[in-house]
């Protein structure tokens, strides 16, 4: 029996993905002030990821801990359930603009990896222009209300008999907007450059 030949893998999503991001020199051609701009604000993205990726570490503690205790011991604790989201709310939303850095958010890409790269480009600052940054904006104000008014009256959950304080993990939710916020930036020089000379930062045309 005939073997079937090897197929090529499709990768056009993953170097969509890996095309932004990068950190290392920029295209001669783009003004000193963005390129600098870019790499700034994505190395900044990539030292608040590689610092919030340390958040699995107690996340992974604290839920081995509770399964060895109920399990063995018969001893559930009463904190687990509100670690586990606690954590792994913090991770998700404080690690949201690294994702974003590295262009691994979810996208329409069976459509968007068949345009040109200037088309790829012009779309993308539209829709930041449109859409990104005002909603952001408006989910900042909101969140910061909420966020006051949990300190204020010191909000507790209460889904468990720990009632823990919910001010922790709103406060990250403000954290992760801003940091969706900056690099957003980075995202529209990039998205503007592509627009305009039909080629990402860093790429030869």
């Amino acid at each position: 029996m005939a073997e079937e030949p090897t197929r090529l893998l499709d990768t056009s999503d993953e170097m969509i993905a890996e095309r932004r991001g990068g950190t290392g020199k920029m295209s001669d051609d783009m003004p000193s002030w963005m390129a600098k701009s870019i790499v700034r604000i994505d190395k900044f993205s990539r030292w608040t990821g590689n610092i919030v990726c340390w958040i699995t570490v107690p996340l992974i503690i604290g839920m081995v801990y509770e399964v060895l205790a109920r399990k063995l011991f018969l001893a559930p604790t009463i904190w687990a359930y509100d670690i586990s989201r606690f954590l792994y709310g913090a991770l998700f939303m404080l690690g949201a603009g690294y994702a974003l850095s590295k262009g691994v958010h979810i996208r329409a890409d069976f459509l968007y990896r068949n345009f040109k790269v200037k088309t790829q480009g012009i779309v993308d600052f539209t829709l930041y222009i449109l859409f990104y940054f005002p909603g952001l904006l408006v989910f900042l104000y909101m969140t910061t209300g909420f966020l006051q008014e949990s300190i204020m009256r010191g909000e507790r959950g209460m889904d468990t008999t720990w009632m823990p304080y919910m001010w922790p993990i709103k406060t990250c939710l403000w954290f992760g907007i801003i940091f969706l916020l900056i690099q957003g930036v980075s995202e529209l020089f990039k998205s503007y450059y592509a627009a305009t000379k039909g080629k990402w930062p860093g790429e030869k045309k």
